[in-house]
């Protein structure tokens, strides 16, 4: 089943054209629910469809898991608390999260910096992770490792790099950002999250939560069998929004000149989050920002971040120099063969 929705239709271009390529584009992804959504310098066409019959809600308005796709809103935050004096970059996390505990030199050096931009040395998760989590993997790996695991794990660590030196993806690292941001300001991450991110820029159907009854998309495995919502325990900074593909819209056209934001910090915020940063990779290929991953183009450079759950997918990306944003979401768990992702860097890389 499928539809195609035209959304404020005003702007130069051709919002027909779009929608067929979107529809096209759709046809290489294979889930019970899917959403393509595109704005071009506001101009936004969203095309649904999937294998699965429509609920009463359209799957535009349910909110999907985004996973590890949930970064940038943590990368976001911590910038904006920056520009607001609360915090620097150069802070030492220890020291914001446990004042005068006795950790390992090296975990001592780790900043807010190395957390959010994978450089920490810590490992991708804790080691004492896997053994409660294994046996139900596939079901609820996360929710037995609460936040006080997630920090003590942190206190102990023995990082496998001089902090600064190399990078290696870690959901553990960007988890603690989330627990030491909170104990800096003495606020909840949810709540904090909500105050700076959230409400300003008006992603009034976004959260760290399951919503109302019906209102959020399920999960589905390879097999097509539906999955559990998604408990992310101790690690919420790095994977817990659950958002509307109309909302993903939203906090991408505010990272590409949308509506001046009313508290100047949030601008400054969103200006830092998307310069180019530190490089990695073979002859130092791989360009990151503080959050997004950041690749060159026909059409410019683009950023994004992907990200996967138990049964969901999600990309978001944008095109700062021509005002392109691409949303998508997935009710499909990841697997090998699988083309969502490539399929939505294509329509952000691609399209002209």
């Amino acid at each position: 089943m499928t539809d195609v929705t035209a959304v404020r239709v005003t702007a130069p271009g051709s919002p027909v054209a779009t929608a067929r390529l979107l529809a096209e584009a759709a046809r290489a992804v294979d889930a019970p629910d899917l959403v393509l959504a595109v704005s071009r310098n506001g101009v936004r066409t969203v095309h649904t469809g999937g294998s699965a019959e429509p609920g009463p809600v359209p799957r535009e308005l349910m909110a999907y898991e985004l996973g590890s796709a949930s970064k940038p809103y943590a990368g976001l935050l911590l910038a904006r608390l920056v520009a607001q004096g609360r915090v620097r970059y150069e802070d030492r996390a220890a020291d914001l999260l446990a004042p005068g505990f006795p950790v390992h030199p090296a975990v001592r050096r780790i900043t807010l910096r190395h957390l959010l931009t994978h450089t920490s040395g810590l490992p991708g998760l804790p080691a004492d992770f896997y053994p409660q989590a294994v046996p139900r993997w596939s079901t609820d790996p996360y929710g037995g490792y609460p936040a006080d695991r997630v920090v003590r794990a942190f206190l102990r660590a023995r990082p496998r790099h001089r902090p600064g030196t190399r990078w290696r993806y870690s959901n553990f690292a960007v988890s603690v950002l989330g627990h030491t941001l909170a104990a800096a300001t003495g606020t909840p991450w949810e709540v904090l999250l909500h105050q700076q991110v959230l409400a300003p820029l008006g992603l009034a159907a976004t959260r760290v939560r399951p919503g109302p009854e019906g209102t959020d998309a399920v999960g589905h495995r390879r097999d097509g069998t539906p999955v559990p919502a998604l408990d992310t325990g101790g690690f919420t900074a790095a994977g817990a929004v659950r958002a509307t593909p109309l909302d993903l819209l939203t906090f991408l056209e505010a990272h590409l000149d949308g509506p001046e934001p009313l508290d100047p910090t949030l601008n400054a915020a969103l200006t830092d989050v998307c310069r180019p940063l530190l490089r990695r990779g073979l002859r130092h290929a791989h360009t990151h920002t503080l959050t997004w991953f950041h690749h060159p183009s026909p059409y410019g450079p683009v950023l994004f971040h992907a990200g996967a759950t138990l049964g969901q997918q999600a990309f978001l990306g944008f095109r700062p120099d021509t005002g392109l944003a691409v949303a998508a979401t997935a009710t499909r768990r990841v697997h090998r063969a699988d083309t969502f992702v490539a399929t939505a860097y294509s329509l952000l890389t691609e399209t002209p």
